[in-house]
């Protein structure tokens, strides 16, 4: 009996392979203190859609060419997961351990902002204390796993409506 791909076998595979390659990129943007960056951070979207596509696109080929749309969307969120998982994992590890000042840099840009917006010197502080509470690693890593299952569903939706394939009902 040959060795039967399955939507599972295929989002463990590329989960992992888009968590080291958000590992990578992430510690790309930390060492060169580019978090606060937006354009920097849209790129993450790119990697995690093209990693869903990828993921698709090797079901399918294992599969006789064939992808309904819940394979699709199963395989996409599923990796998103894992390699959510894994990322928010090195960078929690990253931010405790490695570089405990990336969270006091994203601070200081998020007041920079504030006051070029003209905010109060009072609802600077109290946005600051707020954020505190969100940008500890632990609330990051929260935040990071579930920040990519929602994105990595929302974008397995549409990749999945081009990506699928059925079988025909009648062969």
């Amino acid at each position: 009996m040959e060795n039967q791909t399955t939507t599972t076998k295929v989002a463990l595979k590329w989960g992992a392979i888009v968590g080291i390659i958000s590992i990578v990129y992430s510690t790309i943007v930390m060492v060169l203190g580019l978090m606060g960056n937006q354009a920097i951070g849209w790129l993450v979207y790119l990697i995690i859609g093209a990693g869903i596509f990828l993921a698709m696109s090797n079901y399918k080929k294992e599969n006789g060419g064939f992808l309904s749309y819940g394979q699709g969307l199963g395989i996409g969120s599923m990796m998103s997961a894992i390699s959510g998982l894994i990322s928010s994992a090195y960078s929690f590890v990253y931010m405790r351990f490695i570089d405990a000042t990336v969270v006091d840099q994203l601070l200081k840009k998020a007041q920079e902002d504030m006051e070029k917006q003209g905010f109060s010197d009072e609802k600077i502080e109290q946005a600051l204390e707020m954020s505190k509470i969100f940008m500890s690693p632990g609330a990051m890593f929260v935040w990071g796993v579930l920040g990519s299952i929602i994105i990595g569903f929302l974008l397995s939706l549409i990749l999945a409506a081009i990506a699928k394939k059925d079988k025909a009902i009648f062969e």
